[in-house]
């Protein structure tokens, strides 16, 4: 099988890149380029990841800023052009105000910075980022932020709903939603979410943390193996 190239934007602030980049490359053994905030060229990558972090130092609103640098440009008409993107925790905001995905992040329900394991129900198996997951149902994947909390109008959540486009879901381990399952209080317990075309998808938790054994947890790798499955099966 091919293996895709995957290129990882760095913003001033990111903190997650070489998470994303180790993950994919030394881990995954997949080719791997990071892509300057200020540059424009997306070096032939046939998946974009936008990773965690505070870009521009999360002045005005999380990824208000960074939705302006250079390459954000040209990672949009990538988008709009069917390619493979991947917003992280700081990479969702910055889709969501990039207009690559509907609805806003708002400050956790607790008011407080959140870093643990969660559980995520797979909620659609019906995309390149989960339609070879395995048959696994529920993900354990870790979580770090303070601005997770995912609302959007009840015509968008309406929409994704309909259009199958709530991905992930917060849950228990056994996949039940429940309040207490919800780190950030997200409205319907959203996770992750894709467009419309379902080749871009915005999640909070981290999956590029969770991809060695030696960390005790590789779910996240399965996301990852999904899409390079799904762009050269």
């Amino acid at each position: 099988m091919k293996k895709p190239k995957f290129g990882v934007v760095v913003f001033p602030g990111s903190n997650c890149d070489y998470d994303a980049y180790y993950s994919l490359k030394k881990v995954l053994g997949y080719d791997v380029s990071f892509l300057w905030h200020k540059d424009t060229d997306l070096q032939n990558s046939d998946a974009i990841i936008l990773p965690g972090g505070f870009s521009y130092g999360d002045y005005l609103r999380t990824g208000a800023i960074a939705r302006f640098s250079p390459i954000m440009e040209k990672v949009v008409a990538f988008a709009e052009n069917g390619g493979v993107v991947i917003g992280i925790c700081n990479g969702f905001q910055i889709l969501l105000e990039a207009g690559l995905l509907p609805g806003v992040m708002l400050k956790n329900k607790s008011l407080k910075f959140v870093c643990k394991d969660v559980y995520l129900k797979v909620e659609s198996d019906k995309s390149i980022f989960t339609n070879t997951l395995e048959n696994k149902n529920v993900l354990r994947i870790p979580v770090a932020h303070g601005d997770g909390n995912y609302f959007a109008d009840e015509a968008t959540l309406n929409s994704l709903t309909e259009n199958d486009q709530i991905i992930f879901k917060y849950s228990d381990e056994n996949g039940v939603e429940h309040e207490e399952a919800n780190p950030n209080g997200s409205l319907l317990n959203i996770a992750g979410i894709v467009n419309t075309k379902r080749n871009v998808l915005g999640m909070m938790p981290h999956p590029e943390r969770c991809c060695s054994g030696i960390l005790g947890n590789t779910d996240g790798a399965l996301i990852f193996n999904s899409v390079a499955k799904s762009l050269f099966n």
